[in-house]
């Protein structure tokens, strides 16, 4: 005689995640921002911006590390776009940030940003985007301020193509 088969229980299904004990999004975010800051890298090494590649960089202008003139940030007072094209100087890339030289209606400025303040990366060229969730950001990641710098204008592709969107709020 053979046994009968083990009762199967149907698994419960909620509408609420587990809480997880290991921080994924956190881990994602910092692989993806270490994305921008190996181009930014790889720019600083070899002195130029390859073939069209060029960048618009989204970030928080009151980002804890971020160190901006003080005009930039009454001007921007919660996020700019800036653009790596044509006019930026003394790219330094370092493990955490980077900093770089833009022109702002002729005014020559210096611009230290940490990569945890960065909330979009695009390379128009090859349409390619990358966005962040900042820390204590609230805002609509879509609503953001046009490119302040003194660059030539280019809008970035938006039509979702090679676009890694990575939004980590939970519901509790």
């Amino acid at each position: 005689m053979t046994a009968p088969p083990p009762a199967f229980t149907k698994p419960v299904v909620t509408d609420t995640p587990p809480d997880s004990l290991i921080p994924y999004d956190e881990i994602v975010q910092e692989a993806l921002r270490a994305v921008v800051g190996r181009v930014l890298g790889q720019v600083e090494h070899s002195g130029l911006l390859p073939g069209e590649h060029h960048f618009y960089i989204t970030f928080k202008t009151t980002a804890p590390g971020v160190d901006i003139p003080s005009h930039l940030i009454a001007r921007f007072p919660d996020e700019m776009t800036i653009v790596l094209q044509n006019k930026f100087w003394d790219l330094k890339v370092h493990g955490d940030a980077f900093e770089v030289g833009l022109s702002f209606n002729a005014i020559p400025s210096k611009l230290y940003v940490p990569f945890s303040a960065i909330a979009r990366f695009i390379d128009p060229a090859v349409n390619f985007e990358l966005q962040f969730q900042v820390q204590g950001e609230n805002d609509d990641p879509a609503t953001h301020h046009a490119a302040g710098n003194d660059a030539r204008a280019a809008e970035p592709v938006e039509d979702g193509s090679n676009v890694v969107a990575v939004d980590f709020k939970r519901k509790k």
